[in-house]
Formats: structure tokens, sequence, C-alpha cells
């Protein structure tokens, strides 16, 4: 007796090759802007070859991954898509810089169960558009689409970055001392850092998200991108001596800054010493969560931490601010008491 086989082709399995190959040719030109000297070749090899920068005497790679988190589910419930990619770029290239590393190439990954090109296409506008704003290449990337795996009108984000610096370059806190000034440089907003309780406090809230917040529609606010602290940081690196610099991500102020203090220093940050976007009085209002709390859940402000000597603090604010930055001598640091947290916000 002849047994017959069914053929089964990807079409029938709901995977659109056609939608991906479309997105591939209108992500090029946006791929293209961000190209830099050292990368070899083009979009859509099996692997991405980039040449290490000449001007690195003693390179050391840096890299790093991280995601959106729940700040997508806002993405998908506005159909918002133009400003995430942004934020994958700027969760991953903030946090190499805080080592001295220059960001030199970076990848995407984008995973859902049936391809939207126009939706894909703006995510990934926006993943080039962030690259733009670090100085780093978009050499390539994944788009995975898995039926069955996510739910319609849904996605999932991740990206990977390498960077370089030279290895007597590298920072890691081990110079900080007694006396030392932290400067805080100001966020876009939220960032990509507290999202589910974000989410959680609009639906007790019940606001419009397209209501009028201090002069902007509420869902611009909420979906600010996170900011880049690339460039203007690279330059103060060439001028001043940074001795450590603290990403303010999950965990908030209290704690990322001591993430990057060596034992028995503490980093003593005067309450009050920055502007606080109204967003974070929202928060803690709908919340009604403590001073603490909001310290250790949200950047309230700060997303970028900057350690100096202090006899380098002037110069290193004026450099910011003359870059763009909103900067402020936020605390100092000092000898740690007996029992005492490595950063307090007081």
């Amino acid at each position: 007796m002849n047994s017959e086989k069914t053929s089964i082709s990807y079409r029938d399995a709901g995977v659109d090759i056609e939608a991906g190959d479309a997105l591939v040719e209108r992500i090029k030109p946006f791929a293209k802007r961000t190209m830099r000297p050292e990368v070899l070749g083009g979009i859509g090899g099996f692997g991405s070859l980039f040449e290490v920068p000449k001007k690195f005497k003693n390179p050391v790679l840096v890299s790093g991954t991280d995601g959106v988190g729940t700040k997508l589910k806002l993405a998908f419930q506005l159909d918002k898509h133009d400003t995430v990619g942004i934020d994958l770029v700027a969760m991953s290239v903030n946090d190499i810089l805080v080592q001295g590393a220059e960001p030199l190439f970076f990848l995407d990954y984008f995973a859902c169960g049936k391809l939207e090109v126009g939706v894909a296409a703006q995510v990934i506008q926006g993943i080039a558009a962030g690259c733009e704003l670090s100085g780093c290449a978009l050499v390539g990337g994944e788009t995975a689409e898995m039926p069955g795996m996510y739910p319609a009108g849904e996605y999932d984000l991740a990206g990977f970055v390498v960077g370089a610096a030279d290895k007597e370059a590298l920072i890691d806190g081990s110079t900080i001392a007694e006396g030392d000034v932290v400067l805080g440089l100001a966020s876009s907003g939220a960032h990509s850092n507290g999202y589910s309780l974000i989410r959680k406090l609009i639906d007790l809230s019940g606001i419009d998200l397209d209501s009028d917040f201090y002069g902007k529609p509420f869902r611009d606010v909420i979906m600010a991108p996170t900011r880049i602290y690339v460039k203007p940081l690279l330059k103060l690196l060439q001028r001043v001596k940074v001795k450590g610099m603290a990403h303010i991500t999950g965990g908030g102020i209290t704690e990322n800054v001591p993430r990057v203090l060596p034992e028995g220093l503490t980093a003593e940050v005067r309450q009050g010493s920055w502007q606080m976007p109204p967003l974070f009085s929202w928060l803690q209002e709908q919340g009604n969560i403590t001073d603490q709390e909001m310290y250790k859940t949200f950047n309230c402000g700060i997303g970028m931490v900057v350690i100096v000597a202090a006899a380098d603090a002037a110069a290193a604010l004026a450099l910011l601010e003359a870059e763009g930055e909103q900067v402020w001598q936020i605390g100092s640091i000092r000898r740690q008491a007996a029992g005492e947290a490595p950063t307090i916000v007081a």
C-alpha cells in the first residue's frame, strides 16, 4: 500500500516570505545612514564584519544587550512604534558607555507572530535613528516570524551592541574617592524602566492618554524615547578625568550608583537638587509612592550619573551643558557610616 506525503511550505504555516523581503528593502536606506568606515560588507550576509578602529592602541571590546520591557505594551495599545527602536539602542549603548566604551556596531532581534511590514519598518527606522544618535553602525539583525508564538499585533525586541575602549582608559569606579562630586544628567522621561507599574497606574487613574499633560499629549510624554548620552559623554572623556558613571535604569538612583562605588564609600545625593519632571510627581501621587521607593524604581529625572573630582566638576558641567545636556551637581562622595546604604537620597 502506497502512502502519500503532503508537502508543507512556510507559507502554509503562515509565514509571509514576501513581507520579509519587502521589510529588508525598506530598512536598507536607514541602515546605510548609520554606516561607519570600519564596516566591511553590508546588510544581508550571514554574519556582519567590522574592523576594530585603528585609533584604539590597546582595544578592549565591551558588549551589552537589553530590551524595551513592558513599555512595548503601551506601544501596542497606542499603535505607536516609532520610538521604541530608539529605546532599544539607548538601553544598550548607555550601558557600555559607562565603562568608557565607544559603541561601534549594533544588531537587533525583532520577533512576531505575523510580520506587519509597516509596523516593523517603523520600529527598525527607530533603531537606525538610535544608532545615528550614538554613532554606531546598524550592521544587521534578525526578523523572526513565528506563527502562534505572539498575539496578533504584538512583537518583542532585543538589541546587542559592541563597543571598544583603550584598556588604559576603561572606567571601573576604582579611583572614586571621598570628596568627589556627583553630577546628574537629565532624563527624557521614564526611559524604559518601571513600565509594569506605570501601566498599572495609568489604568487605575483612568487618564485619557490623549489629554494635555503640561503642554504635551500624555501619550507622547509616556512614550518619550530614552535619552542617548553617547556623543556628549565621549567628548567629556576626552577633556576631563571621569572616575565613574552609572546609567540609571531598573533600580533607580539608589540601586544603580552603588554599582560603580568602591567599598566603604557612599554617594550622598541631595533631594531637590535637580528638577524632577511632572511625570514622576504624577506617578508618585497616583500610586501614593514614598520618596525612597520612587528613587529605587524610577530615574526621577536623572538618566545618567557622572562622578568626577571636585576640581573638575565645573569644567565637566560646562562642557556637558555646551553639548546640550541639562546637568546638575546633585551630591558628593563620602565615607560610609556603619550599616549605611552605599547611596542615599536625603
